[in-house]
């Protein structure tokens, strides 16, 4: 007889399989998600800060096309689209009867003119590049949009899902950095300086299943140990990602909370000024390359979390090429270089570590006594979020500095001379010329290969680890994403367990 039972016990499990199973999406409650750094404003398409799109993306702006939990590119505000035999034309139609918070209904028109000023002379778009490949847009109705192409370009779709590409309306979009208006599953309510950002449920989102969630609160918390204190007293429910690996693991043994170890598209790497003293030198940034043990790196500063690179590309991206072994640890090939570009002596440098990221302020420190024994001699000064961004990032005024670099498939910006690493090279550009208009899945494998391959041999930058996805949250919450594979703390379908 018992025997019997559990046979029937598990054909019944057969046949119910795992979608049975599958608990039931309640909805209602309230959410508040932490994360380390406050956007410097609301709007994606007028800054390339990643924390702007972590906030906003999918949550209050969305695109034509979106990325999935799983890396898959899926409809957003575009439905479906085709592309010619010759991959020129793009044809997206578009989901009717969406509107934009303020009542403003989104359509081709709407579309056209966020494309149109995103490749204008005047952008204010951090990657106008992304979209000055277009050569005719056209609106043959309201539903639909045709996008034609100068030439091929592998990259449209992947750049049409970015936070660049989200769509405005096209009354009170000047005032989206501080009063966001998008058409997603929830509409900005409230920014308290300095503390949090506030957004409730959207009554008329176009899926009207959706979202799960009355309201979401974004709070920023730089301090780690400040936010795990937080999560604990119960005053936040999720930490976005943990930027500190060693909370992850001290809390995973908590029954309360849930800890995810996913992957992610981000690349941390140590940025280098290409045109500064002595780094303008390839023979001075292969010396440091050799200097650094990335593995070392990644189990001081990340506690095993993470993966070594050799160039700025994620193995979470396809066409990944694995370089680490350009430049082995061998402190004395270091020496011997930075001998033969005329410092056998070695020299002093600054590097400045943005105060907000603990990694990057643990990272510069490890990275520094690994120079530090070849002879090179790094003064750490700590930076505020405010002044890296315009003194570093605006300015370039800097020799060395920490940072992740976490847009996906974002190796173009070696192309061009005037990103803050000025980092100037024909090679390279044509290279990622080739990639961009590469025909087919083995010519775009060798194309952003040889990428890879450019400014790993010009040792660019110090290229250290891909960074790790550590989400950590209360067991309630459900259907958080675990890997990230765009820059996104997209709370669409996030529930929570009463």
């Amino acid at each position: 007889m018992k025997k019997m039972l559990i046979c029937l016990m598990l054909i019944g499990l057969i046949l119910c399989g795992p979608a049975a199973l599958a608990e039931t999406p309640q909805k209602g409650g309230s959410l508040i998600v932490c994360q380390p750094a406050e956007p410097p404003g609301l709007d994606p398409t007028a800054n390339t800060a990643a924390a702007i799109d972590r906030v906003v993306y999918s949550n209050i702006y969305e695109g034509l096309i979106k990325v999935n939990e799983n890396g898959e590119y899926v409809p957003g505000l575009a439905e479906s689209w085709e592309v010619s035999g010759n991959g020129l034309t793009y044809t997206f139609h578009l989901r009717k009867g969406v509107t934009f918070h303020n009542g403003e209904p989104f359509n081709a028109e709407v579309a056209a003119w966020n494309l149109k000023r995103a490749m204008s002379e005047e952008s204010v778009n951090p990657h106008p590049e992304y979209f000055r490949g277009i050569e005719k847009i056209e609106t043959p109705d309201a539903g639909t949009l045709v996008l034609t192409l100068k030439e091929v370009d592998a990259l449209l779709i992947p750049h049409l899902a970015e936070g660049d590409a989200t769509m405005l309306p096209m009354e009170g979009y000047g005032e989206a950095k501080s009063k966001p208006v998008g058409t997603g599953p929830f509409q900005f309510s409230k920014w308290v300086r300095g503390d949090r950002v506030e957004m409730v449920k959207n009554p008329d989102y176009w899926n009207p299943e959706l979202p799960y969630l009355d309201q979401v609160t974004f709070k920023f918390i730089g301090d780690p140990s400040a936010q795990v204190a937080a999560l604990k007293a119960g005053d936040i429910d999720v930490i976005g990602y943990v930027a500190a690996p060693e909370s992850a693991m001290a809390l995973e043994k908590d029954p309360r909370f849930k800890v995810y170890a996913g992957s992610t598209t981000g690349e941390v790497i140590m940025s280098t000024n290409n045109k500064a003293e002595p780094f303008d030198d390839k023979l001075v940034r292969q010396a440091m390359a050799h200097a650094i043990d990335r593995q070392t790196v990644v189990d001081l500063v990340m506690f095993g979390y993470g993966t070594p690179i050799g160039s700025h590309w994620s193995p979470a991206t396809p066409y990944y090429k694995d370089l680490t072994g350009k430049f082995p640890h061998d402190p004395q090939k270091a020496r011997d270089l930075l001998a033969e570009a005329g410092y056998p002596d070695g020299f002093e440098a600054v590097i400045k570590l943005p105060a907000i990221y603990s990694y990057s302020k643990r990272a510069g420190e490890v990275i520094a006594d690994m120079l530090g024994e070849v002879g090179i001699d790094l003064d750490i000064e700590i930076v505020e979020w405010g002044q890296w961004i315009e003194r570093i990032f605006k300015k370039k005024d800097y020799q060395l500095t920490m940072i992740g670099h976490v847009e996906p498939w974002d190796i173009g910006i070696y192309a061009n001379p005037d990103y803050y690493f000025q980092y100037d090279s024909e090679e390279f550009r044509q290279a990622y010329d080739k990639a961009l208009v590469a025909p087919s899945e083995e010519a775009k494998a060798k194309w952003f290969g040889r990428c890879q391959e450019i400014i790993a041999e010009d040792a660019v930058n110090g290229f250290l680890f891909s960074a790790p996805s550590l989400p950590v949250m209360k067991a309630e919450v459900m259907d958080w994403w675990e890997n990230y594979p765009a820059v996104a703390l997209d709370c669409t379908r996030v529930w929570l367990k009463k």
